[in-house]
């Protein structure tokens, strides 16, 4: 293998590493927020639908500061849940969740903070924040 093919096929996969270490989201079914509140740890929660706007907006911005503090990811379960398959679920009602694009942490029994409809990048980061205090607590 020649130089210039092996420098571009390594910096390819090094550049690629970052991006496959990423995880998705969970996506929320019935049981598995307590499932991982039961064990300890800090959920974010995000209800959203996939034509909302404004969903679109938040998830842009999370995944923008998921890329800046990879602690976000390391140390939060984040859940997506899914407002056209369960806006009107118990978990939805329980949290009293007024629409989609409600962003919601939650450690144990208690909800530390929620945002609804917002789009800024420091409510967001705020939030994150939060849930970062709370899980490395």
């Amino acid at each position: 293998m020649d130089r210039r093919r092996f420098l571009t096929l390594t910096t390819g996969t090094a550049l690629a590493l970052p991006l496959a270490a990423r995880a998705a989201p969970l996506a929320y079914k019935p049981g598995l927020v307590t499932t991982h509140l039961d064990k300890g740890e800090t959920v974010f929660l995000d209800f959203k639908a996939s034509w909302c706007s404004t969903c679109a907006a938040q998830e842009r911005v999370i995944n923008a500061l998921k890329s800046e503090n990879p602690d976000y990811e390391a140390q939060i379960t984040f859940i997506d849940v899914d407002w056209d398959e369960h806006g009107r679920s118990e978990l939805a009602r329980s949290l009293k969740i007024p629409r989609r694009s409600t962003l919601v942490v939650l450690k144990g029994q208690a909800e530390l903070g929620r945002i609804v409809a917002q789009t800024s990048r420091a409510s967001i980061k705020g939030l994150m924040d939060t849930a970062l205090t709370a899980a490395m607590a």
